[in-house]
C-alpha cells in the first residue's frame, strides 16, 4: 500500500489536500475511549520530579557555562560559550514550553508562574505573548487564516500567501525552501523584537508590568555583562552567535512539527482528531530525541494530548498507533533529516506558485526524481 495513504504505516507523508474526515462519530468515540486508556495508564500524572530535575541540569550547565565566560577572558573562544548559551536558552525555552502546557504541575497557576519566570525572564521571549499565538495554533494546526505559525511573512507556506508576492520577492519565494535554514538563524531576534513590540502595543497583555520588568532586567544583565567583560566587536559577535544559534536551534526543533504537512483552507471544519493527527509530525529517534527536541519530536500525541508530560509521550505513541490504523487516519512518523528535505521540497514547489498561480505544490512532491 502507498505510505502516503496508510494509516497503518508510519511513514513520512508530503503536503497534500487536507483530508476530509471519515466516521466522526466514530473517531470521536474512538478517542474518548483512548483518552480513557491513556488516563489509566497513569500517563497524564505530572512529572514533577523529572521536571525539577532536568531545571537543575539545565541551570548547573548555565552556571558552568557563564563560569566558563569569566575564565576564558578576552578571547575569541568566547564564541563557543555564546553557541553554549544559544543551545541552553533553547532548552529551557522547551521547558517554559511544558509549563506553559500545565504538564509539569498540578496547579494552572504554579505552571503559569514558572513558564513566565522562564520563558520571560530567564530567555526573553514573552510569555503572554507565546500563549496567545500558541494557543490559536493548537486550536487551528495548518489551518490558513487562523494558524499564526503559517503566517505568511518571509516564507509562504501555502500556495495562495505565495502567489500574492511581488518585486522581488517573487524570485526569493521560488528558492525559499533552500533559504528557510539560513533564515532560522534570525529568528531568534525576531522573537525578542516581537516579544517587546506586543507587551507595548498591547496594553491588555496578561501580567504586561511583571513581563516588561522581566524583560527589561533580563537583557540589561545579559548585555551588561557581555558589554563590560568583551571589548565592543567581540562583544557584539558574541551577542550575534548566541541569538542565532538560539532561533536556528528553535526553529530547526518546530519546523519538522508541521511544515511540509497538509494544509486546510481557512474554511475547513475537520473532526479534532483528524485535524490534529493530519497536521502533524513525528521524528523517530528515541530518548535521545526526545532530550534534543524537548518532546516536540512526539508532535502528534502532543497535540493529542497537550498536557501530557514529555516522558509519557513516548509510552503513548503505541497506543495513538493503533488507534490511527483502526480509524484509517494517517498518522507520520519519519526521521529528522528526511523531515528537513520534505520541508525544502515542499516550500519551494509553494514557491513556484509566486510566478504560476495555478501550479500544484503536491505535484512536485509526488513527481519522480
Amino acid at each position: 500500500m502507498d505510505a502516503h495513504h496508510s494509516a497503518s504505516r508510519p511513514e513520512d507523508a508530503h503536503a497534500g489536500p487536507a483530508p476530509t474526515s471519515k466516521e466522526p462519530n466514530a473517531i470521536a468515540a474512538g478517542y474518548l475511549a483512548l483518552a480513557a486508556r491513556i488516563r489509566d495508564a497513569g500517563l497524564l500524572r505530572r512529572r514533577r520530579g523529572y521536571y525539577i530535575t532536568l531545571f537543575g541540569v539545565l541551570m548547573l550547565l548555565l552556571c558552568s557555562a557563564w563560569t566558563g565566560f569569566a575564565l576564558l577572558g578576552r578571547t575569541w573562544a568566547q564564541l563557543i560559550i555564546a553557541a553554549v548559551l544559544g543551545i541552553l536558552f533553547t532548552q529551557f525555552s522547551f521547558l517554559a514550553h511544558e509549563a506553559a502546557h500545565r504538564q509539569v504541575f498540578a496547579s494552572k497557576r504554579v505552571n503559569e508562574w514558572a513558564a513566565r519566570l522562564i520563558g520571560t525572564g530567564l530567555v526573553g521571549i514573552s510569555y503572554a505573548m507565546w500563549v496567545r499565538k500558541h494557543t490559536r495554533h493548537h486550536g487551528f494546526p495548518n489551518q490558513v487564516d487562523k494558524d499564526p505559525d503559517i503566517h505568511t511573512g518571509a516564507v509562504a507556506f501555502h500556495p495562495e500567501a505565495a502567489a500574492g508576492r511581488r518585486g522581488m520577492m517573487v524570485h526569493v519565494t521560488r528558492v525559499q525552501g533552500w533559504l528557510l535554514f539560513p533564515l532560522l538563524l534570525f529568528l531568534g531576534f525576531s522573537l525578542y523584537v516581537d516579544s517587546v513590540r506586543y507587551l507595548i502595543r498591547n496594553r491588555a497583555a496578561d501580567r504586561r508590568w511583571v513581563e516588561i520588568p522581566l524583560l527589561v532586567t533580563r537583557f540589561a544583565l545579559l548585555l551588561g555583562v557581555v558589554f563590560l567583560f568583551l571589548p565592543v566587536g567581540l562583544a557584539l559577535a558574541f551577542i550575534g552567535v548566541q541569538i542565532a544559534v538560539f532561533g536556528f536551534y528553535m526553529g530547526a526543533s518546530f519546523a519538522p512539527n508541521h511544515k511540509g504537512m497538509p494544509i486546510y483552507p481557512k474554511s475547513a471544519r475537520p473532526d479534532f482528531v483528524t485535524r490534529q493527527v493530519t497536521a502533524s509530525r513525528n521524528i523517530r529517534g528515541g530518548i535521545i530525541m526526545d532530550l534534543l527536541m524537548g518532546g516536540l519530536n512526539r508532535q502528534t500525541e502532543h497535540h493529542l494530548f497537550p498536557d501530557m508530560p514529555r516522558p509519557s509521550l513516548r509510552k503513548a505513541a503505541a497506543m495513538v498507533r493503533r488507534y490511527c490504523r483502526t480509524h484509517d487516519i494517517t498518522y507520520t512518523e519519519t526521521g529528522l533529516i528526511s523531515s528537513y528535505a520534505t520541508i525544502v521540497r515542499y516550500l519551494n514547489g509553494v514557491g513556484i506558485a509566486a510566478t504560476d498561480p495555478f501550479h500544484c505544490p503536491v505535484a512536485d512532491i509526488y513527481r519522480p526524481d
